[in-house]
């Protein structure tokens, strides 16, 4: 895999912004709406937020502060000058119900939740039944004398909750350097140029939106298009006019921008790659993306793991589609008791948490985040992801792994989306089910689904259950939950 050099960066992360704002003071760097921030605007927009955060609200060393909002220029700053002090940023989840908000700030016991103006009445409402301070976004302006500067390199800077997906979510402890280790990581293997704008649509409350595209170009000293968050024709309107480098997606997101009637007559030419926080695509997507010339690069990675652990490159985009790519660089993997090739995918590296919150280890004793995830490696060295360890079916006694039987039904022009599931079953231990969303109305095409799947794979694979959803059921940050699919099926 070709990578370019490692960037080197500065070790805190209010320095790295500083440094930017030394080389390029005059540079875009965040474009919001009609809002724009220069880099020598946004270090003094993070020096102020700094002042008013410690003189103001009294943020110490190691304090946490919560924010509530969708994506805003004040959140990017809050987390920089928050890391000039010491302190933590717990950005909250919009899409959660109230009792999970007040879950996670009882978790993390932030002294502060601050919010944008659009989610203030909730973010009151909520940090009164919780009790602590609240402010809007623009109270970071007030500055005044200059904040002390208490950062350090092991200092948590960033506590981001799991998705949950198998079990109660937990605050993942990214530290300032473990922040930095994936900056560098991202802009590497992307190409990462000071004259690169990056179109950032995905929310920021997660790695995703924020780490692996919106932090490694700000620290490489490009422009953020940065979105409150994503709709179809904004995003497509920002494509055409705005002429954005590179972007993030989710399926989600790339199923809303194909189905969209401007999708064919967009010029996409002055991107050069769509970079999919995903480590399974549904292959319809992907061809879509590919016939209009742009390259689907996957990142497969964690809240654990930076997140950019495993990424393909553009060069291999469409001769590897479907698979994650290689490691990313300073990042080990390794396959764990493998079964015809298929084991637990286990990750080490500098942008790989240490330490849930407050302290519960998130890495063995040697370092190794134990995944979840099924893989295997080609022998070209590319990993592909099988699926998930809890979702593995076993039905007299044969492994089959979700995603093997996905791949091959996505493939069908009359499926949308689909995820496969196991059973209960008296005689074989597990059954393999299937929930499908089709692409079109009409009666379901169990018949001719079947046929394509006895043609691909083994009989024992094929589904015994099949379920017609209008959407798959999916957590707030997009990851299909099997245990309600399961649920439905035994509802009958």
């Amino acid at each position: 895999m070709a990578e370019s050099a490692t960037p080197a960066l500065p070790l805190l992360l209010h320095e790295i912004l500083a440094a930017q704002a030394g080389l390029r003071p005059d540079a875009p760097a965040i474009r919001f709406g009609e809002r724009q921030l220069d880099y020598a605007a946004l270090a003094q927009a993070v020096g102020q937020a700094a002042s008013a955060l410690w003189h103001r609200w009294g943020v110490r060393p190691g304090d946490r502060v919560a924010w509530l909002g969708a994506n805003h220029p004040g959140q990017i700053v809050l987390l920089f000058a928050l890391a000039r002090l010491g302190a933590a940023l717990v950005p909250l989840n919009f899409r959660l119900a109230p009792g999970e908000w007040e879950a996670q700030l009882q978790a993390t016991t932030p002294g502060l939740l601050l919010h944008d103006a659009a989610w203030a009445a909730a973010a009151r409402a909520l940090a009164q039944r919780v009790g602590i301070a609240v402010a809007g976004v623009d109270a970071l302006d007030a500055g005044g004398a200059p904040a002390p500067v208490h950062a350090g390199p092991d200092a948590p800077a960033l506590l981001v909750f799991t998705s949950g997906t198998t079990g109660a979510p937990r605050a993942a402890v990214h530290t300032q350097a473990m922040l930095r280790a994936n900056m560098a990581i991202a802009a590497q293997v992307q190409g990462l140029r000071p004259d690169d704008r990056v179109l950032t649509v995905l929310p920021m409350f997660h790695v995703g939106g924020l780490c692996i595209q919106t932090l490694p170009a700000l620290a490489l000293g490009a422009e953020v298009l940065l979105h409150a968050r994503f709709a179809p024709e904004a995003a497509l309107d920002a494509i055409a006019h705005d002429r954005p480098t590179l972007t993030l997606v989710v399926p989600a997101v790339m199923k809303a921008l194909v189905e969209h009637p401007r999708w064919a007559a967009t010029d996409l030419s002055s991107l050069r790659a769509a970079w999919a926080g995903s480590s399974l695509l549904p292959a319809p997507l992907v061809r879509a993306f590919h016939e209009r010339g742009l390259p689907v690069c996957n990142v497969y990675g964690a809240t654990e793991t930076g997140p950019f652990s495993v990424a393909l490159p553009p060069a291999f985009a469409l001769s590897h589609a479907g698979a994650c790519g290689w490691p990313a660089p300073g990042v080990a993997l390794r396959c764990v008791d493998p079964r015809d090739g298929v084991g637990e995918l286990w990750l080490r590296g500098p942008n790989v948490i240490r330490r849930y919150w407050p302290d519960v280890p998130a890495v063995d004793a040697q370092g190794w985040f134990h995944t979840g995830d099924l893989a295997r490696q080609a022998a070209d060295g590319s990993w592909t992801i099988a699926g998930r360890v809890k979702e593995l079916i076993i039905s007299g006694g044969e492994n089959i792994h979700p995603a093997e039987i996905e791949a091959v039904l996505a493939e069908h022009p009359a499926v949308l989306e689909c995820a496969a599931f196991g059973l209960p079953d008296p005689q074989w231990g597990e059954v393999v089910a299937v929930a499908v969303v089709c692409a079109q109305p009409g009666p379901p095409p169990q018949a001719a689904l079947q046929a394509h799947l006895a043609a691909r794979i083994a009989r024992y694979k094929l589904p015994r259950r099949w379920l017609w959803l209008d959407a798959l059921p999916r957590t707030a940050l997009g990851k299909v939950q099997r245990p309600a699919l399961q649920a439905l099926a035994a509802r009958g």
